[in-house]
């Protein structure tokens, strides 16, 4: 009768197979936590350049706004706050990755973290792009 390789582990190897797995369930929450954070910010983000350009058709369409620069301030606040949101997250997540990274190696750049990325520096642009009023 032959013994099963289940049968033979020890439970060193089990504890080393579940911290594994608890460690990539820690990541994938994480990637989870930046994906929402992602969500927030860019649609923080795309709001703020939407108030923008309709506050702005509607001055130049002749309606009155309390101030004349109320569609540029109400899209800067809301892109700066949408892209230091996603600042934060990122940097929430390179914690937690740090942290991991003591345990288990994990790749920093993962999927999550280069859309969060390519979003900070997007919000940076149109930050700059209503600041400056060019479109």
């Amino acid at each position: 009768m032959s013994v099963s390789a289940a049968e033979n582990r020890t439970s060193n190897d089990l504890a080393v197979e579940r911290t594994d797995l608890a460690a990539q369930r820690t990541v994938m929450a994480a990637d989870r936590n930046l994906m929402a954070w992602i969500r927030t910010a860019l649609s923080m983000i795309s709001f703020g350049f939407t108030i923008y350009k309709l506050l702005q058709g509607f001055h130049a369409a002749g309606e009155s706004l309390p101030r004349e620069n109320s569609p540029r301030n109400i899209g800067l606040f809301l892109t700066a706050l949408g892209t230091l949101s996603m600042v934060l997250g990122s940097m929430e997540y390179l914690g937690v990755i740090r942290e991991m990274r003591r345990h288990q190696h994990f790749r920093y750049f993962r999927p999550a973290f280069i859309i969060a990325l390519l979003i900070s520096v997007a919000g940076l642009l149109l930050f700059f792009v209503i600041f400056l009023k060019v479109l």
